[in-house]
């Protein structure tokens, strides 16, 4: 029965997948907006009731494959080590994520992941979905936070700080690759770019960027 289950679940992933692909193909293609839940369900040989069992909403079949991602550095300091701070264990989290090469931090060979990122870049309602999960993501960090320290004011700054310098340094991998940067030279140069990073959300703003006299 086990093994039953595992292949059923296994080609429900495999479905899932191709619903995917085969949608995010479509709409680059020929853009989101022009391309009907019909459509991807005849090009992906099932139905269209299939399509919306496995995805509630046409959005979903671009936003669901990062959508857990949001998450992380909130995930990354709820399971944190004993004696871990925050940073540190985003800091970890983020470093682990590199050398895995996983496109949720900006590293990817794959064409397929390129082109969702354009398509939900270039589509205002995926766009807008994926800033507000952002900033849930951020909201739940902060949460978390407050629910540890009982101070929600400066448990929302450091939040906000912490997803700053996650965001920034994925938004550094993709710049790079856009400019023909190859992953494995990213890569090398990502510990010295996240231990900058972080270190100023450790050590607060300071001096940083003083005008001088």
């Amino acid at each position: 029965m086990t093994e039953v289950m595992g292949l059923r679940e296994r080609k429900k992933l495999e479905t899932a997948r191709r619903i995917v692909r085969t949608a995010i193909a479509l709409f680059v293609e020929r853009g989101f907006d022009n391309v009907s839940v019909q459509e991807i369900a005849d090009a992906a040989d099932v139905s269209k009731m299939t399509v919306f069992n496995y995805f509630g909403t046409k959005e979903d079949l671009a936003f669901r494959p990062m959508e857990d991602h949001f998450g992380d550095a909130a995930r990354a300091v709820r399971e944190r080590k004993p004696d871990e701070s925050p940073v540190d264990a985003v800091r970890r989290q983020f470093l682990e994520l590199v050398e895995t090469r996983d496109p949720s931090v900006g590293l990817a060979n794959e064409v397929f992941v390129r082109q969702l990122r354009e398509l939900v870049l270039g589509t205002p309602a995926l766009r807008d979905r994926v800033f507000l999960a952002a900033q849930k993501g951020t909201r739940d960090l902060a949460a978390h936070l407050a629910e540890e320290t009982g101070d929600l004011m400066l448990a929302t700054i450091a939040a906000a700080m912490i997803s700053a310098a996650r965001n920034a340094l994925i938004e550094e991998h993709w710049r790079r690759a856009d400019a023909g940067d190859h992953v494995d030279t990213i890569v090398a140069d990502a510990p010295e770019r996240t231990a900058r990073a972080f270190a100023l959300v450790e050590q607060g703003l300071g001096d940083y960027a003083r005008k001088a006299h």
